[in-house]
C-alpha cells in the first residue's frame, strides 16, 4: 500500500480511533461513542465522517437500504507509520541517529529489548548489504 494516505486532522483522528476499534459502525453508533468524551453535536461528528469519506480515509456500505455503515480504508498502523516519520523528520531532519542515540542513552531496556534492537539492526545492515551488492 504506497497510495499517499489523506491528512487527517486531530479532529478527525477521533473519528478515526472509534472505526479502528471497532467498524463497521453507523454514524448513530459514532456519535453515540464519542458522545461521552467529546462535546460536540452530532451534525459536527456527521460533518467529520463525510469530510473522512471525501478524504478517502473512511467509506461506507448502506445496511438494510437505509443506514450507512462506516469502516477505515487507512489502517492504524499505516497511519501510525506515516505520521511516526513526519514528526521525526520535523524534529531530527532526514537523520534518525540523533533520535536513536539519545533515545539508548536516555532509556532503560532490558536484555529483551537489547537482543530485539540487535536483531533489527542485524536485518537492516543485511537489507542494505543486499541493496548495496545490486548496485
Amino acid at each position: 500500500m504506497n497510495k499517499e494516505i489523506p491528512k487527517i486532522t486531530e479532529a478527525e483522528l477521533e473519528i478515526m480511533k472509534v472505526l479502528w476499534s471497532k467498524s463497521p459502525q453507523t454514524a448513530n453508533e459514532i456519535i453515540e461513542s464519542l458522545e461521552p468524551k467529546m462535546d460536540w453535536k452530532p451534525k459536527t461528528i456527521r460533518t467529520l465522517i463525510n469530510r473522512l469519506a471525501q478524504k478517502e480515509a473512511v467509506s461506507y456500505h448502506q445496511e438494510d437500504g437505509r443506514m450507512y455503515e462506516y469502516y477505515p480504508l487507512v489502517s492504524q498502523e499505516r497511519f501510525l507509520q506515516v505520521e511516526t516519520k513526519s514528526l521525526l523528520r520535523h524534529f531530527y531532519g532526514t537523520s534518525l541517529k540523533p533520535l536513536l542515540v539519545n533515545f539508548l542513552k536516555e532509556e532503560k531496556l532490558s536484555p529483551e529489548d537489547i537482543n530485539e534492537l540487535k536483531q533489527i539492526l542485524d536485518e537492516k545492515s543485511e537489507e542494505n548489504q543486499r541493496k548495496d551488492r545490486r548496485k
